[in-house]
């Protein structure tokens, strides 16, 4: 199966080198990391280059367009059967890949694979606790809408579930939020819970909705519920996404 790394970057000269240089060692001579510069000031887009690995895809936006429209830009231009979503300056665990593309060699049926992730500093000092001990994970469509547990960096999942996916709502508050609610409706997940990345949490990640207004907390959860009716009414189905569709219960 070949993989997708999708990458927004964005400022990421800080932080890029070292993520890149823990997930090329993962990847076979076939695979790729699609990354799409959102026009960046910064040395990003040198510091990619520098690796001169052919795996490495760099587009690049004129304009900048912000992470939603960059990630969505990535997964278009990705070609892998199974796509990873990576933050610019996480680190993966050197066994990530495996474990999770195991997942889907082991369950044909599995659309999404989430891992837990330890939590580090700015500074990559482990902070204690991991992502799933910070937020849990839900499995529900109702539980996960009152609370987002899903984490982008932490998804893997089949190039099939783009179909119900792309293109994302303009309004939504976020590509993983969205992802993983239409995976709930339309697909079958499951969940490591053996952390698999270091995910670095600092001030200019740190989730949004917790620093939002109630409004606009609420604006968002209105936008979210109006975008998931209307995909449901447009009857989005799970017809090519593999054996056993009618089984939509998650297998924690």
């Amino acid at each position: 199966m070949k993989i997708s790394v999708c990458m927004a970057v964005y400022n990421g000269a800080q932080h890029i080198r070292e993520q890149v240089a823990s997930i090329l060692p993962q990847l076979g001579p076939d695979d790729e990391i699609v990354a799409v510069d959102d026009a960046s000031p910064d040395t990003s887009v040198a510091i990619l280059e520098c690796f001169h690995d052919p795996r490495i895809r760099i587009i690049r936006q004129a304009e900048n367009r912000g992470v939603l429209r960059t990630f969505e830009r990535a997964l278009r231009e990705a070609s892998g059967e199974i796509i990873f979503l990576a933050d610019q300056d996480d680190i993966w665990r050197e066994d990530k890949v495996e474990k999770m593309t195991g997942m889907f060699l082991s369950c044909p049926d599995l659309t999404l694979v989430i891992s837990d992730a330890s939590i580090i500093d700015a500074g990559g000092t482990l902070t204690g606790e991991s992502q799933f001990q910070r937020r849990p994970y839900h499995p529900g469509l109702l539980r996960n809408f009152l609370q987002n547990g899903d984490l982008g960096c932490a998804m893997a999942f089949r190039r099939c579930l783009l179909k119900a996916c792309l293109p994302f709502p303009a309004d939504t508050p976020m590509h993983d939020i969205w992802i993983g609610m239409v995976n709930r409706m339309v697909g079958k997940a499951r969940l490591i819970r053996e952390p698999l990345m270091y995910y670095r949490r600092h001030g200019n990640n740190t989730t949004s909705d917790k620093r939002s207004s109630m409004m606009q907390k609420l604006r968002w959860r209105y936008a979210l519920a109006k975008n998931l009716t209307w995909r449901y009414l447009q009857k989005v189905k799970l017809a090519g996404y593999g054996s056993g569709t009618k089984d939509k219960k998650l297998i924690p």
